[in-house]
Parts: C-alpha cells; structure tokens; sequence
C-alpha cells in the first residue's frame, strides 16, 4: 500500500497572491498617511488663525482708546508696513500704539499662514462714549467688532500641488 504525503511548503501562486495582498494594503496605507498628513496642515493653520486672531482682540482690547477712534479698521491687513516713531525715549499716544500693533500683526500674518490677509471694521455708533472727555475711565465697549481672516490652503487628497482654494475665518466680537 501507498501512502501519499501530505504537500510541504508554500506554492509559487500563493506567495504571489499574498505579496499582491500586502502590496495593495500597502498602497492603501500610503494614501491614508498623505490624507492624514495635509489634514494635520490644515488644522495647524487654523489653530494658527484662532491664535492670531486672539491675538489681535488683546491688542485692541489693551487699547481702548485705539479701538474708539477706529485706528484698528482697516480693509486689508495683508500690506501693512513701516515704522511707528514712538520707542523707549518717545511715548506712543493710542494712534501710535494701534499702529504698531497693526505692522506686528500683519507680520505675523505673513509669516504664519500663506497668502494671508485680514480685515477688521469696527461698529461704534452704539457706543455712547465720548474717549476725548473720559480716556481715563474704561466703560464697557458698547461698540462690534468684525474680523475676517483669509489664508490659501489645498484640498486634502488632492494631486494638484497648484491647487489651492481661499480659506475664510469670520469673527464678530467686543474688544
């Protein structure tokens, strides 16, 4: 009588299969890094706009007298450059100050999101506050302010590298 053995080892066809397998898994795995990783970006930049714009509501709340003379509007943030005169030797009156706090911003703003601009318009017709006669006393703000933050950012998932689509973060507040 035979006795047939049992087959050893592993055919050629099923090692193939198995390393097609793991290679679409692979694959799979790859996409799903990438998604995560431009996910990643874009809720960096965002966390980075809610900093910049709290950042910018100290800044005008610091300065209220700034904020009632409308020193802080402006239409665009994007291009703000120069110099204030005020420094150590030479007090900055509220003007100065929202000057300097409007180049400091727009710096960061370029320097922390891409193609960045911003915006902010301010509503003092409710105000009731006369800052020439009382700059000494600090009222509550009967006034709104609106901040809108723009930034360029890329699809998650896209191939196009060019690909880029206008991010917006609007804001209404009292400083």
């Amino acid at each position: 009588m035979r006795v047939l053995s049992r087959q050893r080892g592993v055919s050629l066809v099923e090692v193939l299969v198995a390393v097609l397998i793991f290679s679409v898994g692979l694959v799979g795995l790859a996409g799903l890094l990438v998604m995560a990783t431009r996910s990643n970006h874009a809720a960096y930049l965002r966390t980075q706009v809610t900093f910049l714009a709290g950042n910018m509501a100290d800044r005008m709340r610091a300065n209220p007298a700034g904020v009632w003379r409308g020193a802080y509007d402006a239409a665009s943030y994007g291009a703000i450059t120069g110099s204030t005169a005020c420094d150590k030797s030479t007090a900055c009156n509220a003007i100065s100050v929202a000057s300097r706090d409007q180049q400091e911003w727009s710096r960061m703003l370029a320097a922390l999101l891409p193609d960045a601009d911003a915006a902010i318009a301010c509503d003092r017709s409710s105000v009731g506050y006369d800052p020439t006669d009382q700059l000494n006393r600090r009222p509550p703000y009967g006034g709104h302010c609106e901040m809108t933050i723009s930034w360029s950012e890329r699809h998650a998932g896209d191939l196009n590298h060019s690909d880029a689509f206008t991010q917006t973060f609007a804001w209404g507040f009292q400083p």
